[in-house]
């Protein structure tokens, strides 16, 4: 699917590159992403075929990394290398980190939370506020606390509830919660640093 989807949008700038705009140019990368994904997703499920996402950022991560050090690399600085390759190096730490963190897991909860996704909604939002007062008995914390701190979710992708759940991120496979919050920003600002830094590099190029 990563192959799939940098050829696809090779061809973009190989016959729209003389006669368009770089709006057009980012539209169209735009359409053909959205039409691979939608296809490869399509042909996955006709096939049986599992997929992983947290796979798919690895590879492009790789992808990106092996056409910087084939092809790039001899065009920048000694310095812009080794920054480049640096942060390289930590984003894929970061995010086999994120895959095995703990994002919050509370181990014991009442009896009453059997089977929350199959009660009704107000059931739900009883649910929710009685976890809450539970997160604050585990936690111990005073009431100033954030409620990013005190709040616990059921996450149904993960069957397990999550303090200070925040959201399941299938693209890093793992729920975010209060344990693995901050890991999860720096990983995001990791992503957006050497998103730069290669661009930076394409352009020395």
């Amino acid at each position: 699917m990563v192959l799939l989807t940098y050829f696809a949008l090779s061809l973009v700038t190989r016959f729209f590159s003389n006669s368009s705009s770089l709006l057009l140019q980012l539209s169209l990368s735009a359409l053909v992403l959205l039409l691979v994904m939608g296809l490869g997703g399509w042909f996955r499920r006709l096939l049986g075929i599992h997929a992983s996402a947290p796979a798919f950022v690895f590879f492009n991560i790789l992808f990106i990394w092996c056409f910087y050090v084939f092809i790039i690399r001899k065009g920048v600085s000694l310095f812009m290398d080794i920054l480049f390759n640096g942060e390289v190096a930590m984003l894929i730490f970061g995010l086999c980190s994120m895959l095995k963190s703990d994002p919050g897991v509370v181990r014991h909860v009442p009896s009453f939370s059997d089977k929350p996704t199959e009660g009704s909604v107000d059931e739900l939002n009883n649910l929710d506020e009685d976890l809450e007062l539970l997160a604050s008995g585990l936690s111990h914390e005073s009431a100033e606390d954030s409620i990013l701190e005190r709040r616990v979710r059921y996450c149904r992708n993960c069957t397990a509830y999550i303090k200070g759940f925040d959201h399941h991120c299938p693209a890093f496979g793992n729920c975010i919660g209060q344990k693995n919050y901050l890991v999860f920003m720096a990983l995001l600002l990791g992503f957006i640093v050497t998103e730069a830094s290669f661009l930076a590099c394409s352009s020395d190029y």
